[in-house]
């Protein structure tokens, strides 16, 4: 697994995160595709506060316990709520400048770490995995590596909470039919390139992953999942489990 850590000229959301912080505005953080249109992120949605985040998001939050681990952290929305709810959380990020800015901000255990870095050896009772946690994982190829860190990761009776979408609904015809190239890559495997300003960001890998799907590779690789909640865009909520803890 990729363990990098950004630089601050291929960091587009750590810039647009830090001047949101700054100046209260940002310009567009753009996004591009090979599979899809150019898009962008609204940057003030990751400056949300609980009350205003997804009914998924406020379900995970409720339910994370223990020593937390909150991956690809951003702007440090979660990391608050959870301050704010007693909780003890590390939020961990690549890209220096939102470590920086969720300090500012008053995130007490703001750590610069790559998630499959495994110099990091602390264990956590909940990996919180947010706005697509499944993302990071990149492609459905990674998913042993990616179970095989989570078991060094989790103490005995732990679980990662983690939100995906089912993309299939964008190859679904009229009849209810869906025109999935089933010798081609996975359908949720997406390449995604970020620019904010003038700073471009290396393409990357990022993995929506239907929950059948996920459920298939977890239990495979010792896991048990849990579908705790479904969304209204074809998002859910999974809860993972070791099946042996």
């Amino acid at each position: 697994m990729d363990t990098t850590i950004l630089t601050a000229d291929k960091d587009p959301m750590g810039a647009a995160i830090a001047d949101y912080f700054t100046h209260h505005k940002a310009n567009k953080l753009r996004v591009f595709s090979s599979q899809f249109d150019e898009d962008e992120i609204p940057v003030k949605q990751l400056f949300r506060t609980a009350a205003t985040m997804p009914i998924l998001e406020r379900t995970a939050l409720e339910i994370a316990n223990g020593n937390i681990l909150d991956v690809g952290a951003g702007s440090g929305c979660h990391a608050l709520a959870l301050q704010e709810m007693g909780k003890k959380v590390c939020a961990i990020d690549i890209s220096p400048l939102s470590i920086e800015t969720m300090k500012q901000r008053g995130v007490y255990n703001a750590r610069l770490i790559n998630l499959f870095d495994e110099q990091f050896t602390e264990t956590f009772d909940t990996i919180l995995m947010l706005m697509n946690g499944s993302g990071i994982i990149g492609r459905l190829e990674k998913m042993p590596d990616f179970f095989k860190r989570m078991k060094q990761l989790l103490r005995p009776g732990g679980c990662i909470l983690m939100d995906s979408s089912d993309l299939s609904y964008l190859y679904e015809d009229e009849d209810g039919s869906f025109e999935v190239n089933l010798m081609g890559d996975y359908y949720g495997e997406i390449d995604f390139q970020m620019q904010y300003k003038d700073i471009k960001g290396n393409p990357f890998e990022w993995l929506y992953v239907d929950f059948q799907t996920l459920s298939l590779y977890a239990s495979e690789h010792g896991f048990k999942s849990e579908l705790v909640k479904e969304g209204k865009h074809y998002d859910y909520l999974a809860k993972i489990s070791r099946i042996n803890d």
